[in-house]
């Protein structure tokens, strides 16, 4: 060691890990005796442990000989085993690898130190494609010798930001395109709502991000499996003789849904710039095709005082209607097919005949007479089309859904009870609904002619609508009535709800005639009242008139007023 002192050239220091020291004492030293700065000297600290130690320097020999001095020292005083050694800082130090005079670079193997030439170093760090990933513990280790020999301000990143309802199509799409990285890596998320990016990835400090398990967070989509989506993750990744990266992170942000980022960092030049775009491109057409939701019947997941926390979509999966299941009245069924499963049919003349392809229907009526069972009806029947439900409570997400339903195409939007959207504020008490009506029609407007997109509104009190869908003509095409239902309708819903029930056509006579102005959600009622006094009479074996006099009796007059309107009862004269 004097030897290297006496010699007066240049020498640098190296301070080695030991794994004992406490890593306090190593950033007081570099602040203390080596003056660096309070972040310097965790940056450093950060670096000793990664690279199992760093070297300090060049100094001049007196320099450098009494900085030793003074650490050796403050070493001693504290009882630490820190190593530090000291050796000459020649310029034309040959490569410990090929021998080569080249400009030589310090790397620190355990507790040993190399110099390289750039060839050997390019070398070294190529065969990284081979080391078990565990072997890197921070992300900035993994990048830094992903990119060996690239200069931090020649690195270049860029990103797409996509909704996480999409979440399942970027990651099937991501999938696909990386699936055969050099190294893949899950990374630990520190702080929750600050989102990863590669200038936190390559920061070799205390807080560098680590890496870690992946994290994985299951997505139904409807199918036997979930899609397993990635929380945050890393790809080191090569076309050819170019190197990139590919980052993905999940952002959340407090006031608005969250979303998912593809950050790529490639090489400067055009070469790079050409592979960005080459990806992005391929990923967006994949993430647009968009199967993974497509055909189905769908919602944006609920949460109270909704604020873009929910996880994303859900998927509903109701069974499918019968035509023979819905009761309606000829007329009603009549336009019901002419205005919405022969137009369907009919779209791609139409287009070609430059009619437009939109469509607005509204399904109106008293409670319980049948709107829901009609939509589902639809709705599992229309062929290749995805259904969006919206309830009035989400209509502040209007523009998340016509997003989805842009995307989805051919589609079926659907909003129940419009009408609660489209009261005064004084009689809502919350904010402004009838501005929200007006969105939704100013989404109807903004639509292309010739986009597959059909509404589905229903309310049960239509002239609370009337005005305000009268002063935008156009954008309801077809209204249909559903009302209650009709003798021959009673009869039909008598035989569907009562099924299983031994019933003569003496006794459906009779329900239907003592029926009269009711809804179908009040002879579902009925029917499973009559089959429990069937059973406690005589073990359902038969249904007598005495168990239709006793379930409408309990309905219509023993509950009260209240309990009649709320049955869905007789609302044009009373059943008798």
């Amino acid at each position: 060691m004097h030897d290297v002192f006496a010699e007066n050239g240049p020498v640098k220091l190296f301070i080695h890990d030991d794994n004992d020291t406490p890593l306090e004492f190593m950033r007081n030293l570099l602040r203390t005796v080596f003056g660096k700065s309070r972040k310097e000297a965790i940056a450093a600290s950060a670096r000793i442990e990664a690279e199992s130690g760093i070297a300090c320097g060049p100094y001049p020999a007196a320099v450098a000989q009494a900085l030793l001095e003074s650490a050796q020292q403050l070493i001693r005083s504290n009882g630490h085993p820190l190593l530090i050694t000291a050796a000459a800082a020649d310029a034309a130090r040959p490569c410990d690898l090929c021998g080569a005079l080249d400009p030589v670079t310090d790397v620190f193997l355990g507790r040993k130190t190399v110099c390289l030439c750039s060839n050997c170093l390019l070398a070294a760090r190529a065969s990284s494609e081979n080391l078990p990933g565990e072997e890197f513990r921070y992300a900035f280790v993994a990048l830094g010798w992903h990119f060996a020999g690239v200069p931090r301000n020649q690195i270049l990143t860029r990103s797409r930001q996509f909704p996480g309802h999409m979440r399942a199509d970027v990651q099937i799409a991501i999938d696909r395109l990386f699936d055969a990285p050099i190294h893949f890596f899950g990374l630990h998320e520190a702080h929750r709502y600050e989102t990863l990016d590669f200038a936190a990835l390559m920061e070799d400090s205390r807080n560098a991000p680590a890496i870690a398990p992946p994290q994985y967070h299951d997505v139904d989509v409807g199918e036997p499996e979930p899609v397993k989506c990635l929380t945050n993750g890393l790809w080191l990744c090569r076309a050819e003789e170019l190197r990139y990266a590919v980052l993905l992170s999940y952002h959340r942000d407090y006031r608005s849904e969250p979303g998912l980022r593809i950050e790529l960092a490639v090489p400067a030049g055009a070469a790079g710039n050409t592979l960005v775009q080459r990806t992005f491109a391929e990923l967006e057409a994949a993430v647009h095709a968009a199967r993974s939701y497509r055909g189905k019947i769908l919602s944006l997941e609920d949460a109270a005082n909704y604020r873009g926390r929910a996880q994303g979509v859900t998927v509903h999966r109701l069974p499918t209607v019968a035509r023979d299941d819905v009761i309606l009245p000829d007329r009603t069924l009549r336009l019901l097919d002419r205005n919405v499963l022969g137009f369907v049919e009919s779209r791609d003349l139409l287009r070609g005949l430059g009619q437009s392809t939109r469509k607005g229907i509204l399904l109106y009526g008293p409670p319980g007479t049948g709107k829901t069972h009609t939509i589902r009806y639809l709705a599992t029947n229309l062929p290749g089309h995805t259904t969006l439900i919206i309830t009035a409570e989400q209509v502040g997400l209007l523009g998340a859904y016509m997003s989805l339903a842009r995307l989805l195409q051919p589609t079926m939007v659907v909003i129940e009870d419009v009408d609660l959207i489209a009261r005064d504020r004084e009689d809502m008490g919350g904010p402004c609904e009838e501005s929200l009506l007006n969105k939704l029609l100013n989404e109807m407007d903004g639509l292309k002619e010739d986009c597959d997109i059909l509404f589905l509104l229903t309310t049960n009190r239509p002239e609370e609508l009337e005005s305000a869908l009268a002063g935008r003509p156009g954008r309801i095409d077809q209204a249909i009535e559903v009302p209650l239902p009709d003798e021959t309708g009673r009869g039909k819903l008598i035989r569907l709800y009562g099924k299983g029930l031994p019933l003569d056509e003496a006794i459906i006579d009779q329900a239907v005639a003592r029926t009269a102005g009711v809804s179908a959600a009040f002879i579902k009622e009925l029917m499973r009242r009559i089959a429990q006094a069937s059973i406690a009479r005589g073990g359902g074996r038969d249904v007598t008139a005495e168990d239709i006099d006793g379930a409408l009796n309990e309905m219509l007059f023993d509950g009260g007023r209240l309990n009649v309107k709320l049955l869905g009862g007789a609302q044009g004269r009373s059943a008798v």
